[in-house]
């Protein structure tokens, strides 16, 4: 029964996928169109002039590209319960995402249009793609395993309780449709635990005597529960825990890190792993082919994308590229409009596309997340590659890393570098060869740090320091964010955050 419903599941939705592939361009002007005309009545629409019928080079003339921190004012006054700031309506819920490079909290507007249209549907689309690029995996003859944070009441509107606020993998599982939370594991009042160390412990007795076929998450954290579930089960591999296990449809961290860990929990030809980009302002991109890194750009979900190219990054009104003028390798910074009310938000995520019929890209960095301390530009993109190249030489397994500057200092010949703080689930056969490894992957991917790196003139070679187990865990758990989609960033221009992870 369940081979026949995802039968007639899928045909509709893989061609619509086909015509978004094929007909890019005109699936991001009805996008557009789409969003204008659904907010020309709002507040936001009416002093934009929404209502006047914008093409695309009018509606980047008129509407400034936002920050957070600019366009919080009236984010500000929809967490309060106005009705039609931004988006048609009162919104009640919001996707809390920890600004990891400011200690203030983001809260981003969820819409039932988001949820249902972008959300949902990008998840339909998913087991779409993965039914039938993996037929025999029959990932729905079992549940999905997937891992979350948890939501709480709006602070900002104390008198609403059906107004939350939380992690988005929590906002998705509590408003998902009846059908698809009798797929999922574990239930609900498991799942959306805020304590994370009981979440985990009680989530792992559950879905012990589950018939799980998928898993779906934070690679991070989804190790850490496969670990305590082989546990309970008295040190039995996972796939004899869950014979049927076939999928793992993952996201929020670069996987390369985790391969050979999750390698080492399940074999590889039983396992197969499709990467998500899913953030708390929309389900953005995944992926549509095997043994692939590119990811499809998602084009008729709601949002309507704008890139910023990076020589542009930093000043008042930086020029943007639409679709149809991007190309091949460059990295933009991603500007989007979405059915939740963000208009023209800068994300925070830098991409490059690998490809542009159809749309795929890569997730190349952070615009606040890069080392360029000494003009060397290197981005979360170069970094995992280096990383994975060197655990792999060495025989090393990389759990958590983060890098940062040394600076200059005043002696005599003093040179800049970059110290490594890594901690390891299986230390190098050579730390000193581990290093070496990092430091000469980064100078074949990047001409700027090579640059840099040429003589040792301007920058010394990197400094590996091994972290003690469970360091990063202890600098998560000490601020609220273990679980969830947290995550320590990978790359920072200043040492703040290194110091308090050595401290």
């Amino acid at each position: 029964m369940i081979d026949t419903l995802l039968t007639w599941m899928v045909k509709p939705r893989m061609v619509r996928l086909e015509r978004m592939r094929s007909e890019p361009h005109a699936t991001q002007r009805e996008v557009l169109q789409d969003l204008l005309q659904t907010a020309r009545h709002t507040d936001w629409g009416r002093m934009y002039g929404y209502a006047d019928g914008l093409n695309a080079r009018e509606f980047a003339q008129r509407v400034p590209v936002s920050s957070y921190e600019q366009l919080y004012p009236w984010i500000e006054r929809v967490l309060h319960g106005e009705d039609d700031v931004l988006w048609p309506g009162r919104v009640q819920w919001f996707a809390k995402s920890s600004g990891t490079t400011n200690a203030r909290s983001k809260y981003i507007p969820v819409t039932p249009q988001s949820l249902e249209d972008c959300h949902y549907r990008a998840g339909r689309d998913m087991v779409a793609v993965a039914q039938t690029l993996y037929p025999e995996a029959g990932i729905l003859r079992g549940k999905t395993l997937s891992l979350g944070g948890t939501h709480v009441p709006n602070p900002f509107r104390p008198d609403d309780p059906a107004s939350r606020v939380g992690d988005v993998s929590a906002v998705i599982m509590q408003n998902l449709p009846a059908w698809a939370e009798s797929r999922r594991t574990p239930p609900l009042e498991l799942a959306l635990l805020d304590e994370w160390e009981e979440k985990l412990e009680r989530m792992a007795q559950h879905v012990l005597h589950e018939n799980v076929s998928c898993l779906a998450g934070v690679p991070t954290w989804m190790i850490m529960l496969l670990r305590r579930v082989s546990e309970l089960a008295g040190g039995r591999p996972i796939p004899e825990v869950w014979p049927n296990l076939r999928l793992f449809m993952h996201g929020a961290v670069a996987f390369g890190p985790y391969r050979e860990l999750f390698r080492q929990l399940i074999p590889e030809a039983q396992m197969r792993y499709l990467e998500i980009y899913n953030a708390s302002e929309g389900y953005l991109a995944f992926q549509d082919q095997p043994d692939s890194q590119d990811l499809l750009l998602l084009l008729d979900h709601g949002i309507y994308y704008e890139f910023i190219p990076i020589d542009e990054l930093g000043k008042e009104h930086p020029r943007t590229l639409t679709l149809e003028e991007v190309e091949v390798g460059p990295s933009y910074a991603l500007v989007i409009s979405t059915n939740a009310g963000l208009w023209r938000y800068q994300i925070g995520d830098t991409v490059r596309f690998t490809s542009v019929a159809p749309y795929r890209i890569r997730i190349s960095g952070r615009t606040k997340h890069f080392l360029n301390a000494f003009g060397e530009e290197v981005v979360v993109e170069n970094a995992d590659a280096a990383i994975a190249a060197a655990a792999a030489t060495t025989g090393a397994l990389v759990k958590e890393y983060t890098a940062a500057p040394i600076y200059f200092s005043t002696g005599e010949g003093s040179r800049g570098g970059h110290q490594w703080l890594i901690e390891f689930s299986q230390p190098p056969a050579s730390e000193a060869q581990f290093a070496q490894v990092l430091d000469e992957t980064l100078r074949q991917l990047n001409s700027d740090y090579d640059a840099k790196r040429h003589r040792d003139i301007a920058l010394q070679p990197p400094v590996l320091t091994v972290a003690a187990p469970g360091t990063f865990e202890q600098w998560l758990a000490r601020r609220g964010k273990l679980g969830g989609q947290h995550k320590v960033p990978r790359l920072s221009n200043n040492r703040e955050l290194l110091e308090e992870l050595l401290s």
